[in-house]
Parts: structure tokens; C-alpha cells; sequence
């Protein structure tokens, strides 16, 4: 199934074409994504929901090169990143894609302000210009008063909010997001869901965000369900209220047999 795009003359920003991706032996086989095709715009807040075993942290792997597809393609920009060879994955991953993590992954001898500058330091950005965006950025993320602390000085939201700053400071093609919100108390969650929302209008970011939470997905434009490695259904926000987009969620995962009872 090849979902529908926002403008059909616009060339996408992101397409999977027809991926699988099988792991096991040829005697004990299991297929985690099954000819799936999705086209994402340039722009777009698009979210993957689906129960364990759905595909969706697959599908985040194979995107963010992180790992392989057994067949299929995979079209960031019109470059397909699936014959990228091994000693460019890391050059690739540097200058087009954003990492936020569930677990943060923040160096902890590193205080928030030289965590956040890690992606323009491997740039060789000069100094002052590294200080100036890095302080433009915590101060639009209400980080500023944080920024001498180590990550084991402050709060978890503001962990996940410097990880999402420096996802974000060298201004990526694709934002990946994987569970944000997981390691977070709701508070902090709605903290930064509210964050990553305003800087996809303002900024006009294209984030691909993989969440089990209906709470969360409802910030996104437009959901992929997946079950069994297949698209099983798709949603949009349009002109809906979040809240109204938020039950749509949960009775689509109804359905789905995923996240909460009939």
C-alpha cells in the first residue's frame, strides 16, 4: 500500500518502497516488515504506532541505516540510503538525520551546553558561532539556566529536551524520534511533546516519531498503524482538535487490538 501524499506533485522527502526485512535462519525465519511503502513530506510530523512486534522499531532501524533491509528501498531526498556503502553511513547519518532517544544517550561527562554542541563541533563550526547557535537553542527550549549542569544534575525532561536540542541544532533532513516520551513522568512528557510540536511549526521540521502512546501520537499530523510488518490503517489530523484526534487514535487501536480494551 502506497499511503497518500499531502501534494502529488511534490517530490517527498522521504519514500520506502516495498521493504522487507526478515531476521532468522533460512530454518526458523520471522518477516518484521512485509512490502511496506510510505511517503513522508518534507515538513511533516508523521507518527508510528503499532503493538511489540509490529515493525515499527524496525522499520526506525532500517531508516536510520541503523540497520538493513533484505529487500526494497529506502529514498531519503531521492538518494536511496540502503545502497549506501558501510564507510559512508556515518558521514550520512551526520549531516541528514536527528537521533532522539528514549534513554536520552547524552555523555555524561559532558555538561548540556557541550552536549548539545557535539553535532556542530564534528562540523568544525567555529567556536563563537557553535556558542551562538547552542545558546539560541537552549534559550528556545527553556534550557539556558541548565547549560553549565551535567545530565546528573537535572531533570529527566531536561535531559530529553537537550537531546532533543542537539537532534535538532544542525538542522537535519529527518528528525527520528524513538519513544521520546518513554522515560518521562507525564508532566515532563507534555513538556516536551509540546516543544517538539511548536518547533515542527515554526522550524517546519519533517520528524518521524515511533510511540506506543496514543497521548503522544496525537501531536503528529498523520499515523501509520502498523501490525505484522503491514500498514494496517492511516489517519490524519487535518482540522480536528488534538483531543478529537486523540480518541480517533485510541479507537483505531481498539481495532488493532493494541493498547488499551474495548
Amino acid at each position: 500500500m502506497d499511503t497518500y501524499r499531502k501534494n502529488p506533485y511534490q517530490i517527498p522527502l522521504l519514500k520506502v518502497q516495498s521493504i522487507d526485512k526478515y531476521y532468522g535462519s533460512p530454518q526458523s525465519m520471522t518477516k518484521a516488515l512485509d512490502q511496506l511503502s510510505f511517503h513522508v513530506q518534507e515538513g511533516e510530523y508523521m507518527a508510528v504506532m503499532g503493538a511489540s512486534g509490529s515493525g515499527k522499531t524496525t522499520l526506525l532501524n532500517c531508516i536510520s541505516t541503523i540497520d538493513t533491509v533484505s529487500s526494497g528501498h529506502i529514498l531519503l531526498e531521492g538518494r536511496d540510503i540502503t545502497a549506501i556503502p558501510p564507510q559512508g553511513i556515518a558521514a550520512f547519518r551526520r549531516d541528514t538525520l536527528g537521533f532522539v532517544f528514549q534513554e536520552f544517550n547524552l555523555l555524561d561527562t559532558l555538561t548540556l551546553e557541550e552536549n548539545m554542541a557535539l553535532p556542530l563541533t564534528v562540523r568544525e563550526l567555529a567556536p563563537d558561532k557553535i556558542r551562538a547557535k547552542v545558546h539560541a537553542m537552549a534559550e528556545r527550549l527553556k534550557l539556558s539556566e541548565a547549560l553549565g549542569k551535567f545530565p546528573c544534575q537535572v531533570s529527566g525532561g531536561q535531559k530529553q529536551r537537550c537531546a532533543f536540542a542537539r537532534a535538532v541544532i544542525g538542522e537535519p533532513k529527518l528528525i527520528l524520534a524513538d519513544e521520546p516520551t518513554g522515560a518521562l513522568d507525564s508532566a515532563s512528557a507534555r513538556v516536551l511533546l509540546e516543544i517538539m510540536h511548536r518547533f515542527h511549526r515554526e522550524s517546519h521540521a519533517t520528524i518521524l516519531m515511533v510511540t506506543h502512546d496514543a497521548f503522544s501520537a496525537s501531536f503528529a499530523e498523520r499515523i501509520l498503524f502498523l501490525k505484522d510488518g503491514r500498514i494496517f490503517n492511516e489517519i490524519f489530523k487535518g482540522e480536528k482538535t488534538r483531543e478529537s484526534f486523540y480518541q480517533e487514535i485510541l479507537d483505531v487501536l481498539c481495532v488493532l487490538g493494541g493498547e488499551r480494551p474495548c
